[in-house]
């Protein structure tokens, strides 16, 4: 595969005093076009809103920082007002009408990461704004509108010519906001920092698993997600997606090093990533990551909504599974050293803690 696979970071296409959103561009991360997957970041300041629309590709979000109020309308369902928080993964599928809000100092920060065969432009994301300068309703006739709404025509310019802004606005501090109805997480959200551990590695790392058992929207959505929370210097073994799924990693903190194997044993990547860097792993393709002294954390989705992974060492490996006689003649060893390696890292977990 002769395809750059490098961490990119997002470019800014649109904003204002409330807030802005940037994406990542499918001719800068052509992995994005290749594999039909959208990547986008929200950031609110104070007072932000973010005007109702709705996609073309079904979504997972990602709170990376902050607090805030999403609403969200599924067809021909009632509106859900939620409060969100750092951690928050919510499934968003097709079709869904969104809106975010930001109350606090805070900037309130959310990622966005989805699949784009429904989309207009494979790697990316085309929202359709119900208000704004660019709100659907700008393109209709005043006597369409006023049809539609069974309203007259002052009242249809007003409302469809007083919203200037797009996409983000800044709320005015006399419109009183709606408050999030606790009850409304319940199914639509799951907080990946509280929620238990699918994998907790002393040391090592710990994983939350984004599934249809925890969050079952997300099996309309047709993506799987996890949290890794790896330790200072401790290391991901390497491992590969059996259910042809691809891989899409954002690094929410911290820094490391990662390497991605590929056909024929080429390595395809091997290179630093950071906080804010987006990554693509081919389906199949091995990757492994080993964090630095701040550790490093990063949020996946996965291309099928219940991921089965395949590693190459831990506990779990699949040298485990094979036969003595087959590993000394496939790595041409003696016996002696097929022990060695049979001894060592077998009885670990996925994630492996510093070498003493």
């Amino acid at each position: 595969m002769d395809i750059d696979l490098s961490p990119k970071l997002p470019q800014k296409v649109y904003g204002g005093a409330g807030g802005s959103y940037h994406a990542w561009c499918p001719n800068d991360l052509p992995m994005l076009r290749q594999g039909n997957i959208g990547a986008g970041k929200l950031a609110l300041e104070k007072g932000g809103l973010a005007l109702p629309r709705y996609s073309d590709s079904a979504k997972v979000a990602y709170v990376l920082q902050g607090n805030g109020v999403a609403g969200i309308v599924l067809p021909e369902k009632e509106e859900k007002v939620l409060s969100i928080k750092t951690g928050d993964a919510i499934a968003l599928p097709f079709g869904v009408i969104t809106w975010w809000y930001n109350k606090e100092d805070t900037e309130l920060i959310v990622l966005f990461l989805g699949d784009t065969k429904t989309a207009h432009k494979p790697g990316s994301f085309t929202d359709f704004f119900l208000t704004g300068s660019n709100g659907i309703f700008t393109g209709f006739s005043t006597e369409f509108v006023c049809r539609a709404w069974d309203i007259d025509e002052a009242t249809a310019k007003q409302l469809v010519g007083s919203q200037t802004g797009n996409g983000i606005i800044k709320v005015d501090g006399g419109v009183k906001m709606p408050e999030p109805n606790k009850d409304h997480r319940n199914g639509m959200a799951l907080n990946c920092l509280d929620a238990p551990l699918d994998v907790d590695i002393k040391g090592g790392g710990r994983v939350v698993v984004l599934n249809t058992k925890n969050l079952p929207l997300v099996g309309e959505v047709g993506l799987g997600a996890d949290l890794v929370r790896l330790d200072g210097n401790a290391m991901c073994s390497p491992g590969f997606s059996c259910d042809s799924a691809l891989q899409v990693t954002y690094i929410v903190r911290g820094s490391g090093r990662a390497q991605i194997v590929g056909v024929d044993g080429k390595r395809v990547l091997e290179t630093t990533v950071k906080a804010g860097n987006l990554f693509i792993v081919p389906r199949f393709f091995v990757v492994s990551k080993i964090s630095d002294n701040d550790g490093l954390e990063w949020f996946s989705i996965i291309s099928t909504p219940n991921p089965i992974f395949t590693h190459m060492a831990g506990r779990t490996s699949a040298w485990k599974a094979l036969s003595a006689g087959v590993l000394q003649a496939s790595f041409n060893v003696t016996p002696e050293i097929e022990k060695t390696f049979r001894s060592k890292r077998m009885n670990s977990e996925i994630f492996f803690a510093p070498s003493k």
